[in-house]
């Protein structure tokens, strides 16, 4: 808690003063014109990687930045909650999924045995099986880890178009899907180009 409180007395000396105009604005209401789904590593900050400001983004953080399917039944789905918030509610023009390198969600689809004694992780991890199946030809490690971040970002694209309001915002062009993936070493974004179905690093 220290650190927090030292970091929130540098922010109010030094940054609030600044923004201040900008955070009475946003008193008046939040309109972020992107959702961003990401992984919730710390080391995988959107608004750090995209240097947005305060109330630019609504983002949506979880393990391995994962889309759960469109399911309509009584349980719990934070995930799917923030995503009908986003769209229907503050109307976002655009949903861009934000994987990493190094990704730790990953590394436990690879192997399960790095969720033991970790509640809840294994049933959210299973979520990723489409992708961990995708990728069963390849035998290095390292090349399958990369192919499984990239593969997990089309997954979730592909399961946010099970959302009905989502594709019916698509198809009528109001709505933008995108994907992407950060490296942690080396800065370097990658977009997902549709078209070819291949991730482009950003010049």
């Amino acid at each position: 808690m220290k650190r927090l409180l030292n970091g929130y007395r540098a922010f109010k000396a030094t940054r609030w003063p600044q923004e201040r105009a900008h955070y009475a604005e946003l008193a008046k209401g939040q309109r972020p014109e992107i959702l961003v789904i990401a992984c919730s590593d710390s080391r995988a900050d959107p608004a750090t990687i995209f240097h947005a400001r305060p109330g630019e983004l609504f983002v949506v953080r979880n393990v391995a930045a994962i889309v759960p399917p469109y399911e309509t039944d009584t349980s719990h789905h934070g995930t799917s909650a923030a995503i009908a918030f986003a769209v229907l509610q503050l109307k976002v023009s655009g949903i861009l999924v934000l994987g990493h390198a190094q990704c730790g969600g990953i590394a436990v689809a690879l192997d399960g045995a790095l969720a033991a004694g970790i509640p809840f992780l294994s049933s959210w991890i299973e979520l990723l099986e489409p992708a961990l199946a995708h990728s069963a030809h390849l035998h290095d490690s390292e090349e399958r880890h990369v192919a499984m971040e990239r593969d997990c970002i089309r997954l979730s694209l592909d399961r946010l178009m099970t959302f009905p309001f989502i594709a019916e915002r698509v198809r009528a062009g109001t709505l933008a899907l995108d994907g992407a993936r950060f490296g942690i070493a080396d800065g370097k974004l990658e977009i997902l180009d549709r078209t070819s179905d291949t991730f482009v690093a950003v010049e």
